[in-house]
């Protein structure tokens, strides 16, 4: 008998009795496709010379089909440990929400609410005002309206405002974001037509001046979050944008990206202008993230002039666009953090990180180290380091901030190994390796994620 005829078939297997008991707890099909699953495996190692009589054992069997099913049932969407130290990790869903926002999603996702329902009225009301009063009275701006994230929120106002009309921007402003989001590929779908103007590292406001005609619609400024162009440049602030505007008739818009509400500058974090900043120079629509330096969830936010914002509440791409309750819940709730900068940067994680300072990080690094060795074996040797952490989310590209490192060690694990099977766990711990050193960065390792930790290291301890 050959080695692939010695491998048992689907039917035999399903009456063993560690299948019984697999069937009494998960769906039927399940626990087909994780047997089939197994069964592949045994008959690439039978093709290529590897399989062993061990590997046939129904007790062995059964356990290996018994993970593939705990495996294939497991959420694919859930929880991790960031200890990279990037505090807007965009693939680890940028930023945390406040605590505070967590009662407001349960009360909502959980139950009926006035959405769409004005209590005063008793009538059909706007979902956009449970957050627009706010957004006005945070930056100042006479309306606002929120879509699903930022590029929606800059294809929404080029759809509204500019369609089939030339839009004047910077050839040093033409961005591209993660994920190929291009600000020339948005503007074609919009249907604006592009003009760009000056060059890579300079654009005056004359080359804005020369380039008008009367097919120009909109004079737009892009931040340029995650680059940063130095040396020999020259670019044109906003407000001078602005009085070239208002001169020519023409509305100016500006994508800011980040979504900065506080001024990060008085915690030493400079370089990012604010939202109050662009509004109260004039631009008549900012757009930007929800989820950026905001700390909020995923949205784009737009804000500005209520003549400007009027198209856009009424252009029939917005319900393609539009966010849902559980969204507008945990912005409403975050925007209302802000009403008190204290409370915000308290409270919310994104600012809390970001503003933690050497001093801080250190002492509770030292905690944490402290803490875990008191509950992990001789065999994980953790050492607190000097180090940077990042920003993240396109915010401050060049920006480093000095934190505290913790260098992890575990028996005889080389770092490429450690990473990798910290990465497989039930609930993965995200480091990253650094001159042959596995490391977690304190900064955005959270209080809730201790627990986790110490019985991730214990296991691979073993």
């Amino acid at each position: 008998m050959t080695s692939l005829q010695r491998i048992p078939k689907v039917d035999k297997i399903l009456v063993w009795e560690g299948i019984q008991l697999l069937l009494s707890r998960h769906p039927r099909p399940a626990v087909i496709e994780a047997i089939r699953g197994v069964l592949d495996e045994l008959r690439t190692a039978a093709r290529t010379g590897l399989l062993q009589d061990a590997d046939l054992a129904p007790a062995v069997l059964a356990g290996r089909v018994a993970t593939e099913v705990e495996r294939l049932a497991a959420a694919s969407l859930r929880r991790v440990v960031n200890g990279t130290g990037v505090v807007i990790h965009t693939n680890l869903g940028r930023s945390l929400l406040a605590d505070s926002v967590h009662a407001a999603l349960d009360e909502i996702g959980f139950g009926y609410s006035n959405l769409e329902y004005d209590l005063e009225k008793g009538e059909r009301g706007s979902r956009y005002s449970h957050v627009e009063r706010l957004l006005c009275e945070l930056t100042g701006a006479e309306a606002a309206l929120v879509v699903n994230n930022n590029a929606a929120a800059v294809l929404l106002a080029l759809s509204a405002l500019a369609a089939g009309r030339e839009v004047i921007v910077s050839r040093g402003e033409l961005v591209e974001i993660g994920g190929s989001f291009r600000i020339p590929d948005v503007m074609r779908q919009g249907g604006a037509l592009l003009r760009e103007v000056g060059t890579t590292n300079r654009t005056h406001l004359r080359d804005y001046r020369g380039a008008v005609t009367g097919e120009t619609g909109l004079l737009l400024k892009v931040h340029s979050s995650n680059f940063a162009v130095v040396g020999f440049t020259a670019e044109v602030a906003a407000g001078d944008l602005v009085v070239l505007g208002r001169e020519l008739g023409l509305p100016v818009m500006a994508d800011i990206g980040s979504g900065c509400l506080v001024d990060l500058g008085r915690y030493g974090i400079c370089g990012e202008p604010t939202v109050q900043e662009f509004v109260a120079a004039g631009v008549d629509v900012v757009t930007f993230s929800g989820d950026k330096l905001l700390g909020g969830p995923q949205a784009g936010i737009i804000v500005g002039r209520s003549s400007c914002i009027a198209p856009l509440k009424s252009h029939p791409l917005l319900r393609a666009l539009r966010i849902d309750k559980l969204t507008l819940a945990a912005l409403e709730g975050t925007l209302r953090l802000y009403r008190d900068e204290r409370q915000a940067l308290a409270e919310i994680p994104t600012l809390r990180m970001l503003t933690a300072s050497a001093d801080e990080l250190k002492t509770r690094g030292r905690r944490i180290v402290r803490r875990l060795c008191r509950e992990l074996p001789a065999s994980v040797t953790l050492t607190p380091l000097a180090g940077v952490s990042q920003v993240g989310g396109g915010a401050y590209p060049l920006l480093e901030l000095v934190t505290t490192l913790i260098a992890v060690e575990v028996g005889q694990l080389s770092p490429q190994e450690l990473e990798l099977q910290l990465r497989r766990l039930t609930v993965p711990v995200l480091g990253r390796i650094h001159k042959g050193r596995f490391l977690l960065d304190v900064r955005t390792i959270q209080e809730r994620d201790l627990p986790l930790l110490a019985t991730a290291l214990a296991e691979l301890a073993g």
